[in-house]
């Protein structure tokens, strides 16, 4: 009886998603094809429709544009008929099973894949799928390609169309890896497939069928800054004013933010951007809002932004506090500029959920002597970072000292730790 109740509770899912390949109705498995045979409506984009043959009698429609926020009503519209749903290899992978499983719920699909053209690519070049670095340039901006470049990386690249390699090969000259090697795959698993090669600085081909995958082999030229994992990218990969978070003290002020996937960081007083930047690069499903009120400053924010990767960058122009209003709630804080704005580090603290860190940075007494009274009221870590470099004294070597930054930095307890911490500092 316990085995029948279990069994009758399981949903029975409403759509079903059918990832299909470049060789069309041929490749897909038999499970697939009766799934499309017995549906009543198929929704997909007009390239997966037309690999249908005309013996699948359900009604065909394309996705309107833009399409998520169509999805909801054209599901509604479909309800209690035989819905299947056409992507192109794997829908979970970059694919409108995402979509569909975050607006109509997990139990409400029953998903069919086919092999991914990164599952090809890999296949066709002898690359292990686990050690492959993939990006998708499909609706992202081409900047984002730059977080991937690191010397003797292979990278595959999910191409928004025909243009996309030259396109990457014009990027990948500008950021300094013009010596790269290209290979782009055409029509995976179609008998139209075929590959194309030659170099980032010299790409000889004009375009070609939208429908590709480009591999780039990183070489970076003499010259070229590294890229690294660790935050601390040197100073020099910044433009800035001068109003820039210098490369020690924010090695450990994200050591002290401590990024985490999926994770919100507010970064106040955003100067040249260089603590989101680091934040976001720590990894991809990391987020980030950069508060600057200096127009010029938060221009420039963007544009480091873009040449580090990270063009998901949120850049708010204001100043805060009142620039914090209707911002997501944030995982972390870092304040690195204007501590001392009336009712700034009270909005902040009043943002963070129980566990969210903030940290403070400054090189003021002013501010100094505020952190100081908000480390005695809620504890955490105060702390000086001194950082000095050896320069020519004459003919010999000496210190040169850079001004020393006091850092605040905090784990927000829940609601009665707080309350309880707070009158035993009144007491």
């Amino acid at each position: 009886m316990a085995s029948a109740s279990t069994s009758a509770s399981v949903p029975v899912p409403a759509i079903t998603v059918v990832g299909i390949g470049a060789d069309g109705w041929p490749g897909l498995a038999e499970g697939s094809r009766r799934a499309l045979e017995d549906a009543e409506v198929v929704i997909g984009g007009p390239r997966q429709l037309d690999l249908l043959p005309a013996g699948i009698t359900a009604e065909r429609l394309p996705w309107p544009s833009p399409l998520r926020p169509a999805v909801p009503g054209l599901l509604a519209a479909h309800r209690g008929r035989r819905l299947a749903v056409l992507a192109s290899g794997d829908p979970m992978f970059y694919g409108i099973g995402r979509t569909l499983a975050e607006l109509a719920g997990p139990d409400a699909l029953r998903v069919l894949p086919h092999p991914s053209s990164v599952s090809h690519a890999c296949a066709r070049l002898g690359l292990p799928v686990e050690d492959t670095d993939v990006v998708t340039l499909v609706g992202r901006p081409l900047d984002s390609l730059t977080a991937a470049l690191y010397p003797g990386r292979t990278v595959l690249v999910l191409s928004a169309g025909a243009r996309t390699p030259a396109q990457v090969a014009a990027l990948l000259t500008e950021r300094g890896y013009g010596p790269s090697r290209l290979r782009v795959l055409e029509q995976l698993g179609s008998p139209a497939e075929r590959q194309l090669e030659g170099t980032a600085a010299h790409w000889p081909h004009p375009p070609g069928d939208p429908l590709n995958v480009i591999a780039v082999d990183c070489t970076a030229e003499p010259g070229t800054l590294r890229a690294q994992l660790v935050p601390g990218r040197p100073d020099a990969a910044y433009e800035s004013d001068g109003q820039l978070t210098k490369r020690h003290v924010r090695a450990a002020t994200l050591a002290s933010l401590a990024p985490a996937p999926g994770e919100l960081l507010w970064d106040i007083g955003g100067g040249s951007g260089s603590i989101g930047i680091e934040w976001l690069r720590a990894h991809r499903s990391c987020r980030a809002v950069s508060v600057e009120r200096d127009p010029a400053r938060a221009e420039r924010i963007t544009r480091n932004a873009a040449a580090l990767g990270v063009p998901r960058l949120q850049v708010v122009t204001g100043p805060a506090p009142a620039a914090l209003a209707g911002l997501p709630a944030p995982d972390a804080v870092f304040i690195g500029g204007g501590l001392t704005a009336p009712g700034l580090l009270e909005a902040c603290w009043a943002a963070l959920p129980a566990g969210g860190r903030l940290v403070a940075n400054t090189v003021t007494l002013e501010s100094e002597a505020l952190l100081t009274q908000w480390y005695r009221r809620h504890g955490g870590e105060l702390l000086r970072l001194a950082v000095a470099h050896a320069v020519p004294v004459g003919g010999f070597t000496g210190w040169r000292q850079a001004m020393p930054v006091t850092q605040w930095s905090v784990v927000k307890p829940p609601a009665g730790d707080e309350n309880a911490s707070e009158q035993g500092e009144q007491q």
